[in-house]
């Protein structure tokens, strides 16, 4: 008999990341505030629920995918949440991009009623959900990672156990700051090329094979190229990741000024109406200070 599996949180990165469970022959019960992705997966086979104690009370591995800290705390420790309907013994999976202080209160409230928690935050947006390669970085003790990596390996192409719980947030938060600073660098690059009146495609190209390449990179020019920002991961979601990289900064005593002034960026986009688009609409913001548009051609 295929392995229970319950699946909350059915967004753009979720609803993915379940089918994907679900091909590999898991057996899921899902829920989303949002009833469509619901419906949807049920019409593929999975058993929808009305709640997360109704998830929690047939599964013993529940995985959830949510926007925030908030949405984390609410699903797992609130009304009708998971915490309510799970068994001693059951697994709650957090892959949720959230406060590693966060996640380290959660497990903790788990733990008084013997469920165990690994914080496993993702990266690869809305591509590596749907192929199955996201990078899955995981909080948590070593002997209960062993009992869900089966479930990894389907979801990602890289896992890695990193630490106690909230260790898992803690390197989602150093990968947030690379990957935002190189946008952030990537928008500055191609703009100085646009106005220099050098094409920033040849740019590009000329460069993605030296020091400078990156996988950031390998993703976002052909975005900024093409001038398509549709999302992949949201402005607004990685606005609120670097909030937490910056709180988690503060308690720890940890200056981060690069950090800082990206986040700024990401909340002028925010006040601008861009906070759908991908995180690579970053360039907007750089474009808007020398009132140029990065082009093919240049």
């Amino acid at each position: 008999m295929a392995e229970q599996i319950g699946f909350i949180g059915l967004g753009i990165m979720g609803k993915p990341m379940a089918r994907n469970l679900m091909k590999a022959g898991y057996e899921l019960t899902v829920y989303d505030i949002v009833g469509e992705p619901v419906e949807e997966l049920a019409t593929e086979g999975a058993k929808p629920a009305s709640s997360g104690k109704d998830v929690a009370a047939v599964t013993d591995k529940i995985i959830t995918m949510l926007p925030d800290s908030a949405d984390s705390e609410r699903a797992i420790l609130g009304p009708d949440g998971v915490l309510e309907g799970a068994k001693p013994g059951s697994i709650i999976i957090d892959m949720s991009s959230i406060s590693p202080i966060m996640s380290q209160k959660i497990s903790a409230e788990c733990a008084l009623k013997g469920v165990e928690m690994l914080d496993a935050p993702v990266s690869g947006g809305e591509p590596g959900a749907i192929n199955g390669t996201l990078a899955i970085m995981v909080g948590g003790k070593q002997e209960i990672y062993d009992q869900c990596v089966d479930l990894f390996d389907i979801m990602g192409g890289t896992i890695n156990l990193t630490g106690e719980i909230g260790a898992g947030n803690t390197t989602k938060l150093a990968n947030q700051i690379i990957v935002a600073l190189n946008i952030e660098a990537l928008s500055e690059a191609l703009v100085l090329a646009q106005k220099a009146g050098v094409d920033p495609e040849k740019v590009f190209n000329a460069i993605r094979g030296g020091l400078a390449g990156s996988a950031v990179m390998e993703a976002k020019a052909p975005m900024m190229l093409d001038r398509n920002f549709r999302a992949g991961f949201r402005i607004r979601l990685h606005q609120k990741d670097l909030r937490n990289v910056l709180q988690a900064a503060q308690e720890l005593n940890v200056p981060l000024p690069a950090t800082a002034l990206v986040q700024q960026m990401l909340g002028s986009l925010v006040n601008d109406g861009d906070q759908e688009l991908d995180h690579s609409a970053i360039l907007h913001f750089v474009e808007k200070l020398s009132d140029i548009e990065v082009q093919r051609g240049g």
